[in-house]
């Protein structure tokens, strides 16, 4: 058992005392950070205020829903806890925002909070940036009212250029609402911007760290990240996106042993909730920990702990089904699954997947793609055909959805399909163009938060492309511009080294086959890439 592996913890937490009681007794047992967020309410609202936005702040919408109701019973003319009703029902500004019922009853949280007006600007600038984002929710949708609470955000920091949390959630929008297509990463860097500097000032702020971790997930800023994120879990320790959330940059740089602690701690301290709650199950943010987690341990080469992690979550019951928490712990769910094929380079198991029984369309491509790689490159022309058939369908179902644009997502992973398929049917030529289509777009196009990465990212499998044809030279630059963009995967290690190998590059060939080895060096060993390089050391 690796020192990581403790999943045993969700059958048998230890009592905790009840966090919902806690809402009523801020003592030792709950960390979640400093927040100082004045607001015209009562002494006793103010306080409970303050505690409510550290929740939110983490991201713990399943606490903050009641701390808000305990903020307006506190003080029934406090406008700022409708607010922060409002606030928390939007959820995860990065997953696109609440729909039916849950959309209906948060605008009406904000159309409260409008009616009853506020004794300060500031307060009054806040409610009319969130009346902005649900207002025509029934019409206009999500991604375009975001946009528009920002730029009223905008307005309002203006005119509060001395307000922390003003500025704050100025910052988390334009985060939000950065093009996932922008390769400058203009919003970001101008969000990170705002939010270091007051992170110097405040460094218990749970919302700074959290969000210059947002500003900074991405493959060219994450270093800038890492001080946030190594910082985070000490902040809140009590809430378990804190302690997932430092992952996100750890993924980024390649870190794997920090990675699978963040989600080991993020599972147990979500399972602990659970069990305080007497939750029927699990929720969706502990699919979320566990589909990180692995992809840690699959860079590292313990396969057996990914395999015992994938089947003990295909085990679990979720228990609830809000905030999209049914897409995050259904994706994550297949995605386990489909890693611990495709990493292991297992084509026969990956094609042998099974299909999710009614999975809505997105889900579907996330078996759908790993059907299709391991067919074509298993030389199953026929199912490869089929699975490219359905990924068109799916490509074309989501086209000119609001929000994260799944289509395209999913067309780059029909044309990786495409490719080796055109290579098992001896058509080279197509099957380089369509690779290297797949990774010319996939470098622009910023992945989803809900995975920790690509199922195998496209530059990768188009180096594997170019080594099976041997263009050894082009699959070794290929290897390792994803490693520039994805420091220390394993794949791209081995394949750059065995590239460099058959280039004649002997030198450059062993300073990759040291790295990858040295990452190897507490894997299960079953796995062909070690016994091959180290075949090649010697």
């Amino acid at each position: 058992m690796t020192r990581h592996y403790r999943l045993a913890a969700f059958l048998a937490v230890a009592a905790v005392p009840s966090l919902s009681a806690q809402a009523h007794d801020h003592g030792s047992l709950e960390q979640l950070g400093r927040v100082t967020f004045p607001v015209s309410c009562n002494a006793e609202a103010q306080k409970r205020f303050e505690r409510a936005m550290a929740l939110l702040h983490s991201f713990w919408w399943e606490q903050g829903s009641g701390a808000f109701r305990e903020v307006a019973q506190a003080d029934s003319t406090c406008a700022m806890a409708h607010w922060g009703s409002a606030m928390n029902a939007w959820g995860n500004p990065f997953a696109g925002g609440p729909s039916g019922p849950a959309l209906a009853a948060a605008g009406q949280a904000a159309e409260r909070a409008a009616a009853m007006g506020a004794q300060t600007a500031r307060e009054r600038g806040f409610i009319s940036a969130v009346a902005t984002l649900y207002r025509d929710n029934a019409t206009v949708p999500n991604a375009v009212r975001l946009r528009a609470y920002s730029d009223t955000l905008a307005r309002v920091y203006r005119d509060n250029p001395g307000d922390v949390e003003v500025a704050i959630y100025y910052a988390l929008s334009l985060v939000a609402t950065a093009p996932a297509t922008d390769t400058t990463f203009a919003r970001q860097k101008q969000a990170a911007a705002i939010l270091n500097p007051l992170f110097g000032r405040f460094p218990q702020h749970p919302g700074l760290a959290h969000y210059i971790i947002h500003a900074n997930d991405s493959p060219r800023l994450a270093s800038l990240g890492l001080d946030a994120a190594r910082r985070y879990a000490q902040i809140a320790p009590s809430a378990p996106h804190a302690q997932h959330m430092p992952s996100h940059i750890f993924i980024r740089l390649g870190l794997w042993e920090d990675n699978i602690a963040s989600n080991q701690r993020s599972y147990d301290a979500g399972v602990a909730y659970d069990k305080a709650q007497g939750l029927a199950g699990v929720l969706y943010h502990e699919f979320h920990a566990l589909d990180y987690m692995v992809y840690g341990y699959l860079q590292l080469g313990q396969d057996a702990a990914a395999r015992r992690i994938a089947g003990y979550a295909d085990t679990m019951t979720q228990a609830d089904a809000q905030r999209g928490g049914a897409f995050i712990s259904s994706y994550n769910r297949l995605a386990l699954a489909a890693r611990v094929a495709l990493e292991r380079s297992d084509w026969a198991a990956a094609a042998k997947l099974p299909v999710p029984a009614a999975a809505p369309a997105t889900l579907g491509a996330v078996t759908r793609f790993a059907r299709g790689i391991g067919a074509a490159r298993s030389g199953d022309t026929a199912q490869a055909r089929a699975e490219v058939a359905a990924l068109a369908a799916i490509e074309t179902s989501l086209a000119g959805q609001p929000g994260y644009n799944w289509s395209r997502v999913v067309g780059i992973k029909r044309r990786a399909v495409e490719a080796w398929l055109a290579l098992a049917v001896k058509d080279t030529a197509s099957a380089l163009r369509l690779a290297g289509e797949a990774a010319d777009m996939e470098e622009v196009t910023e992945k989803h938060p809900v995975t920790p990465g690509e199922l195998l990212p496209a530059r990768e499998l188009y180096g594997d492309l170019l080594l099976a044809v041997g263009r050894h030279a082009e699959a070794r630059a290929a290897y390792d511009a994803t490693l520039r963009r994805e420091p220390n995967r394993a794949r791209s290690l081995f394949g750059s080294a065995r590239a460099a190998e058959l280039a004649g590059d002997r030198a450059g060939a062993r300073t990759r086959y040291d790295a990858f080895l040295a990452q190897m060096k507490t894997a299960d060993g079953d796995r062909v890439e070690i016994a091959r390089a180290r075949e090649s050391l010697r």
